[in-house]
C-alpha cells in the first residue's frame, strides 16, 4: 500500500484552526439598539428635535458603537457578527413600528417586500460597520 506521503505529495498540512465562534451576546446586545429610534419617539424626542435630527442621533449612535464595540472590544468575527446585528435590528425596527402603528399597509406583498428590503439594508449597514471594526482590531494587533 502506498501511503499518502510517498506520491510525492509532501506531509499533510495541519489542519486550520478552528475559527472563533459567533458571539450571540454582542449579536443580541447590538442588534437590540434597533429599540433607539422607536424609544426616542416614545419619548418624545422625535417631536421636539424634528425627524431628520432623531434619525441622525439614532444612526450615529448605533454606527459609533456597533464600530467601537466590536472594534475596540474584540468582538470574535465583526462583520458577521455585525451582519447578524443588523438583521436583528432591522427585525426590531418593521416589528416596532408595525406595532406602533407607524409602518404604511400596502397590503400583504408590498408590506412584506419593504420589510425584506428593510433587513437588507440594515444586514448592509451591519457589515459596513462590521468592516470598520475589523480594520480596528487589525490596526490594534499592528
Amino acid at each position: 500500500m502506498i501511503e499518502p506521503s510517498s506520491r510525492g505529495v509532501g506531509p499533510a498540512a495541519p489542519p486550520a484552526p478552528p475559527r472563533p465562534q459567533i458571539n450571540w451576546g454582542a449579536v443580541v446586545g447590538f442588534g437590540a439598539l434597533g429599540l433607539l429610534w422607536p424609544l426616542l419617539r416614545l419619548l418624545g424626542l422625535e417631536a421636539a428635535i424634528g425627524g431628520l435630527t432623531t434619525a441622525l442621533v439614532a444612526f450615529l449612535t448605533v454606527s459609533t458603537v456597533w464600530v467601537l464595540g466590536a472594534g475596540l472590544g474584540r468582538v470574535p468575527r465583526p462583520v458577521a457578527t455585525l451582519t447578524l446585528s443588523g438583521l436583528l435590528f432591522g427585525a426590531l425596527l418593521v416589528a416596532t413600528s408595525m406595532m406602533l402603528g407607524e409602518w404604511p399597509d400596502y397590503g400583504v406583498v408590498a408590506t412584506t417586500v419593504a420589510a425584506v428590503v428593510e433587513l437588507g439594508r440594515s444586514a448592509g449597514f451591519g457589515a459596513l460597520t462590521g468592516l470598520a471594526a475589523e480594520a480596528i482590531q487589525k490596526g490594534r494587533r499592528r
